[in-house]
């Protein structure tokens, strides 16, 4: 198994070239890239046989990049995340929370939702959070298969297509079973809030 600094390098140097990676999240097994690079965006959509008007989520590793992103970010919004991420000690503990904001900016055109709107999820996960830090810009996470097909929850449920399918092939916890995807909350900027997935 390699360290997670190798890997963190590695997978920077193929996103930096427009490629797409295949790597551990804090859910699930995911396929990601440079957010910022609409065809990188677009060999993943390819890759999973997924029409684009479904738009993916990003991750993002803290505030200077979410404010980079949306101007505007309702207060609740941070409360939300404040709640569904525990400290530090406590990751396995926690449930991931996706928040669906209004109008971002500064990403490929091409993971924004026709209603104007982008997924996003803060991540404390060290590789996520070190890659990020590297790229200093957001990480594409989409699930590992091919669009309508199960999520897997371990490497070993990945079908050979999506492996050979990406650039690179994270080699770091290839052996945890995956916990469930993220709560799904859709919030707007007047503060309704509708939950799209539990």
């Amino acid at each position: 198994m390699s360290d997670i600094n190798t890997e963190v390098h590695n997978a920077y140097e193929v996103i930096k070239n427009g490629g797409i990676i295949l790597y551990p999240t804090d859910t699930v097994w995911g396929i990601g890239c440079d957010a910022t690079n609409e065809e990188a965006v677009k060999k993943i959509y390819d890759l999973k046989q997924r029409d684009d008007s479904k738009s993916m989520i990003v991750l993002m590793n803290g505030e200077k990049m979410m404010y980079n992103v949306f101007a505007a970010i309702p207060d609740l919004a941070w409360e939300i995340w404040d709640l569904s991420n525990p400290s530090d000690g406590e990751l396995e503990k926690q449930k991931a929370t996706t928040l669906i904001l209004d109008n971002p900016r500064n990403v490929a055109s091409n993971i924004i939702a026709d209603d104007k709107t982008l997924g996003v999820r803060l991540v404390k996960e060290p590789f996520c959070f070190k890659l990020m830090e590297r790229m200093k810009r957001p990480l594409v996470s989409t699930s590992a298969n091919v669009s309508g097909n199960v999520t897997p929850k371990t490497f070993k449920e990945i079908t050979p297509e999506i492996i050979n399918g990406v650039d690179y092939v994270v080699n770091l916890q290839r052996d945890k079973v995956c916990k469930n995807p993220s709560t799904i909350i859709k919030l707007s900027l007047d503060n309704q809030v509708k939950i799209i997935r539990k």
